[in-house]
């Protein structure tokens, strides 16, 4: 009976013919398959950004996301499991999750070097031999104990194998992204863990393929021999075949060249071969993709271009169906009654305390203080995707029935999970005592100094580094005094593919000289940079690694400054120059991290605009020839500019101008009125004549210095001063420089943190080929002004930075967001004065004329104008823009008029229109108008436009003043 009612289901199509010829896309493989693939990333990127801020690792978000799917939620919905995961499915699902498992594991494989291995200290060895032998004895009795409860009938042997591999793993690609986020890479705890995790890993996978061997089904007991001899085999034959063969390759992909596409179709194509290989013998086709993965060289491009053109597609789409093909076989509700939840405890507790009990002892017999003890006992406890492979392999031999499985894959969710935060709670690493006391955190010193100079530098990339080291080499001074060292910091940033854990390596070298113990070693082309002017020049460089999530680069940054007590901070700017000149943005989140660290800096801090000091390849002490330009209007942030192009000026190929600009004081408010309060005081300028007279004596002598003041009436001519000088190598200025001057200048916002000088250099408005660099000086506590600046958001408008804290919204003022006051003069044609006029009556009543008004109040005449628009009430002065519109007198009695027209600027600062409309009453001393804004800067403004008459010669000439205010600026 039962034979009768049993119906095989025929196997599934790949494509459909779709819904409108009556086919459901859910009965056939692709379209399903592609279904499943979507709600799996989906979901675990959902999930993966809700834990983030519990500063959880991807895994854990995959994990959980493939037990939702399964039948433990979501799946016990029988309609919604038979649906999008129907039985007829699995196989399809399984295999694909299986190869994009099998080569991640060519990836890790890939990323754990031997050598490093080999140089593994006795003290890591000793951690990680304890780290696996106390849970693997644990997690064999408790075998005992599930086997006579819920895992009754299982082979004894392959289920205590399985039981103790499954306690004693611990999850190296995990491990390394933990220490990534917590910054403990580069700690005593990190190199421990990172050295113990890589041997914890290969004597895993020793174990694990020792378990497969015994758990095969062969009647007879040799079977198991044969399978570990075969094993054993395949290693050593791949061990003298594999690395030759890839040598050869690697020998043949130079650096800075594209991998041959024919290497890249073998080795993969070696890679599944190699799976095929293990999977007839009967360990699994895994084990083969990680033997080649680790037997590849690490040496040249080759292994690092796999890594590129493999992880993203196996990692990012592939992987997650391995996760939900596991879920699909945990079913948490399998765990019932009291006994069930009790050995789940039961298992964890014993994990958790084979783990850090085995780590701890052997830890504090090695003399290791017993917080850093701890911290490491926890991080070993990390579980990952090579326990889940444990698990899975178990259950598909049979040794782990459906109970042990969804108790073991709980054991290994919660176990990761409480990682990181039980590490933040127990272990702070403490801070390296000062050998010395930090004192020198400026560049500027009074009076003279012979301590070492020390700079601290950060770049992204290859990009950044021509500029950065002819930027060295003008900053090194004469040699005779002071010995510069610097401080190269490679910003890495920390990503969830699984090439993470090559910077994890990159990351063991922080700090150390560039020595070649290996003349056959990987050539990096920054190292050699680097190396190759350390050798031509007399400073001392020292590479760092940072690899850190952006949001917390900047921790970095000040850490490694403080801890290495510079002087200076250089950070690149956020955009780099494409071939017209412009600037384009690299990544906005960089500018993220130069804001934080202007703001938490331990001392000094520039940021460099690379327009190509020097050229695109190092330029030789010899051959230096620049001119430096320093900007100098007053305040901290100039004097330390001005200390650092002194500094510079000491090389005997560098020519040094300093511009000092002083504001006329028989000059009254010009073309902008500035309503804020700034710190010139007779106090602070004082201390500007200070740090120039210290300069001059300085630098003065030789005559291949300059020294420039300039006296200038309002910003506009200051900005044409600064154009004039804008033709040279590189210019310096203060980021928030301090004097009434300045303030003036505070506008257009591109990027408010370069300052208001250092935003008109990057912007359109003065072409130079000039490379910038804007300085800001150390001090305790940033000015107001100085953190209001890195809080403002980008292209934001403003007239002064004290309107800043009133505001509604993002852009709403109730003081004026920007302030204009011009003149517009009018010149109405008369019948004899064509050569001058500027405006005409073009209608008229028909008892007047077009040019002798006939009435007094000119009531119905219209004028057309094209008026010249001038900065002051000089009607020969040169014109920024056109008043174009017109006017209509508009009351018999009184001579009035309404106005309608434009104004139309072209300034140093503006460039747009907008315009005007209101009634203008002659008789009344102010009028206002409504100004609405056109295009350009005055895109969407809004405001009010007070008019008072200045001059009026007879019915021919009147010049208006206008006073400008804008309350919305966009």
């Amino acid at each position: 009976m039962a034979s009768k009612n049993t119906t095989c289901l025929p196997p599934m199509k790949a494509t459909s013919e779709g819904v409108f010829q009556g086919n459901n896309p859910l009965h056939y493989a692709l379209p399903l398959v592609i279904l499943q693939i979507c709600l799996v990333l989906v979901l675990t990127r959902v999930l993966a950004y809700l834990l983030k801020p519990l500063r959880q690792p991807r895994v854990i978000a995959e994990i959980i996301g493939g037990v939702l799917l399964g039948p433990s939620a979501l799946g016990r919905n029988t309609d919604y499991l038979h649906a999008v995961f129907p039985a007829r499915s699995l196989p399809v699902l399984d295999t694909l999750a299986n190869l994009g498992l099998l080569f991640f594991l060519f990836l890790v494989g890939l990323e754990l070097d031997l050598k490093s291995l080999r140089r593994t200290g006795k003290k890591a060895l000793a951690i990680a031999v304890a780290g696996i032998s106390l849970p693997f004895i644990l997690g064999t009795g408790v075998s005992f104990i599930l086997r006579g409860t819920i895992a009754k009938g299982v082979s004894q042997g392959p289920f205590i194998v399985f039981m103790g591999v499954a306690m004693s793993i611990t999850a190296f690609p995990v491990l390394a992204r933990i220490l990534a986020e917590l910054k403990l890479l580069t700690t005593d705890v990190g190199k421990m863990a990172m050295s113990a995790a890589a041997v914890n890993d290969v004597a895993a996978w020793v174990l694990l393929a020792l378990a497969v061997a015994l758990s095969g089904t062969g009647r007879s007991p040799l079977v198991a021999l044969w399978v570990f001899l075969s094993g054993s085999a395949f290693i050593v034959l791949c061990s003298f075949a594999v690395p030759p063969i890839f040598k050869w390759m690697s020998q043949r992909c130079p650096d800075g060249e594209p991998v041959d596409e024919l290497y890249v179709c073998a080795t993969l194509g070696m890679v599944l071969a190699a799976g095929f290989v293990t999977d007839t013998i009967g360990i699994h086709a895994l084990f083969g993709a990680f033997v080649v993965g680790v037997l590849i060289p690490k040496e040249g491009a080759f292994a690092g271009a796999l890594v590129e053109k493999v992880e993203d597609l196996v990692s990012g789409l592939f992987l997650p169906l391995y996760f939900v093909s596991s879920g699909l076989k945990t079913n948490v509700a399998s765990i019932k009654g009291l006994q069930s939840w009790g050995l789940l405890v039961l298992v964890i507790f014993t994990a958790c305390f084979g783990k850090i009990a085995g780590t701890v002892g052997v830890t504090m017999l090695c003399k290791v203080p017993f917080s850093e003890a701890l911290a490491l006992g926890l991080l070993m406890n990390t579980k990952g995707l090579v326990e889940l492979i444990v698990l899975n392999i178990g259950k598909d031999r049979g040794v782990l029935n459906d109970q042990t499985f969804a108790i073991l894959v709980l054991m290994a969710l919660v176990t990761t999970f409480i990682t990181t935060p039980s590490v933040v709670a127990v272990y702070k690493p403490a801070k390296a005592p000062a050998k010395s006391e930090y004192k020198h955190r400026t560049v500027y010193r009074k009076g003279s100094s012979t301590s070492p100079f020390r700079m601290f530098f950060t770049f992204h990339g290859i990009r950044n580094l021509p500029t950065m080291i002819n930027l060295i080499e003008a900053s090194r001074g004469t040699g005779k005094k002071e010995t510069l060292t610097v401080h190269a910091m490679h910003l890495m940033e920390l990503t969830e593919r699984s090439s993470a854990i090559l910077m994890v390596h990159k990351a063991r070298k922080n700090g150390l000289p560039f020595w070649r113990k290996d003349p056959n070693a990987d050539s990096d082309q920054m190292v050699v940079a680097f190396e190759t002017f350390q050798q031509l020049s007399k400073v001392t460089i020292r590479p760092t690694t940072a690899i850190s999530a952006i949001s917390s680069m900047h921790e970095d940054i000040c850490n490694g400054a403080e801890s290495k007590k510079a002087a200076m901070i250089i950070l690149p700017f956020h955009k780099h120059q494409r071939l017209d000149g412009l600037l384009e943005t690299t990544r906005a989140e960089y500018r993220h991290v130069n804001r934080k660290v202007l703001e938490h800096a331990p001392c000094s801090v520039s940021i460099l605009v690379d327009r190509g000091l020097g050229g695109s390849s190092h330029v030789s002490a010899s051959n230096v020839d620049s001119l430096i330009t320093v900007l100098f209007f007053g305040g901290h942030d100039d004097h330390e500019a001005l200390a650092y192009g002194a500094r510079m000026a000491e090389h005997p190929g560098i020519n040094l101008v300093v511009v000092r600009f002083i504001l006329d004081g028989n000059v009254k408010s010009g073309s902008v009125s500035v309503e804020i309060d700034e710190p010139g005081t007779i106090e602070a300028r004082s201390m500007d004549d200070d740090v120039i007279e210290e300069f001059k004596e300085k630098l003065m002598k030789d005559g291949t210095n300059k020294y420039i003041e300039r006296v200038v009436r309002d910003a506009y001519e200051a900005i044409e001063i600064i154009r004039e000088h804008s033709r040279c190598n590189m210019i310096l200025v203060g980021r928030m420089p301090e004097g009434e001057l300045v303030a003036s200048m505070r506008r257009k916002s591109e990027c408010p943190e370069m300052g208001p000088v250092g935003n008109l250099l990057i912007s359109g408005k003065i072409m130079t080929t000039a490379s910038v660099l804007v300085v800001q000086q150390y001090h305790t506590q940033l000015s107001m002004h100085s953190l209001a600046s890195l809080k403002e958001d980008e292209t934001t408008d403003q007239g002064d930075l004290s309107s800043s804290d009133n505001h509604e919204g993002n852009s709403k003022y109730y003081k004026p967001c920007k302030r204009l006051v011009l003149y517009f003069h009018d010149i109405l044609y008369n019948g004899k004065n064509a050569a001058n006029a500027t405006s005409a009556i073009v209608g008229a009543p028909q008892w007047g004329n077009l040019t002798n008004l006939a009435d007094q109040s000119h009531f119905g005449d219209v004028v057309v104008m094209d008026d010249p628009i001038t900065l002051d009430n000089n009607l020969h002065s040169p014109p920024v823009g056109r008043a174009q519109g017109l006017y209509l007198y508009d009351v018999k009695t009184v001579w009035t008029a309404w106005f309608a027209f434009s104004f139309i600027l072209n300034t140093t600062d503006y460039h747009g229109n907008f315009h005007l409309i209101g009634v203008n009453p002659s008789s009344q001393k102010t009028r206002d108008l409504s100004v609405v804004g056109g295009t350009g800067d005055f895109f969407m403004h809004r405001g009010i436009a007070t008019l008072s008459v200045d001059s009026v010669e007879g019915e021919v000439y009147f010049r208006l003043r206008v006073d400008i205010k804008f309350y919305e600026c966009w």
